[in-house]
């Protein structure tokens, strides 16, 4: 199904049943990428988790109808990651868009090799929202996971939510410390992994040191493989 992404103020503007004015950006994907003509089927996505059925009315128009039947989320994590150095952040919020991820929430933490001006941040937030997008698009979520602001790692953990550290080699598996947990915060280090002050950090806040196993995976596949764990232990995948 050919999918497109409106954003729920465009959509009220003229409800459901009614023509939706296209954006130039829009109208170039819908016409010219996807090449669909007058009359053609496709769904639209509000980022918000509702879903409708649409048709091109015009090449600037599509006329919506119906919100379809919502799906239940049985997981809500909310993965933060630590900044990573060139294309693996792009990479990481693609997948975690991808598997499912409710917000994903960067931090800097003592060994990244990441420092951000405000401005830079701004725009490679920016930049990630972007990409989880058109994630959400392609995979047929109607919901678009939020990219926060950098933020420190203390304030994280501080979520009223099950916190779980990936830490290698750790005897405790996080298949066994999220069983049964449908909210958590997964907290996966950078390149350098975690610092031993930022793991008695994680300790005094309450949260658990988890490992995958025995291999050292890298912190751009680290979350995404504990993510997979966890969504097939909710029985979402596998």
């Amino acid at each position: 199904m050919r999918r497109l992404f409106i954003p729920p103020a465009q959509l009220n503007s003229s409800g459901s049943g009614s023509g939706v004015r296209l954006t130039p950006e829009q109208s170039r994907y819908l016409n010219t990428v996807l090449r669909l003509r007058e009359g053609d089927a496709l769904e639209i996505f509000d980022g918000l988790g509702a879903r409708y059925p649409a048709q091109l009315e015009s090449a600037e128009m599509v006329r919506v109808g119906d919100r379809l039947v919502d799906e239940v989320r049985a997981l809500d994590v909310v993965l933060a990651q630590a900044l990573a150095k060139g294309e693996k952040m792009d990479l990481i919020v693609q997948k975690a868009t991808e598997l499912g991820v409710s917000r994903i929430a960067p931090f800097i933490a003592e060994r990244s090799v990441v420092k951000l001006s405000a401005e830079r941040g701004a725009s490679r937030i920016e930049r990630f929202r972007r990409i989880a997008q058109e994630a959400a698009r392609q995979c047929g979520r109607a919901d678009v996971p939020f990219i926060d602001e950098p933020q420190p790692l203390s304030a994280l953990l501080e979520e009223s939510r099950l916190c779980l550290v990936l830490h290698p080699l750790t005897p405790l598996r996080l298949s066994a410390a999220a069983r049964g947990v449908s909210r958590l915060l997964l907290a996966v280090g950078p390149e350098g992994g975690f610092s031993p002050a930022e793991l008695e950090l994680a300790q005094r806040a309450g949260a658990l040191t988890v490992g995958l196993g025995p291999l050292v995976l890298r912190t751009e596949t680290a979350g995404l493989v504990a993510l997979a764990v966890l969504q097939h232990l909710h029985g979402a995948i596998g």
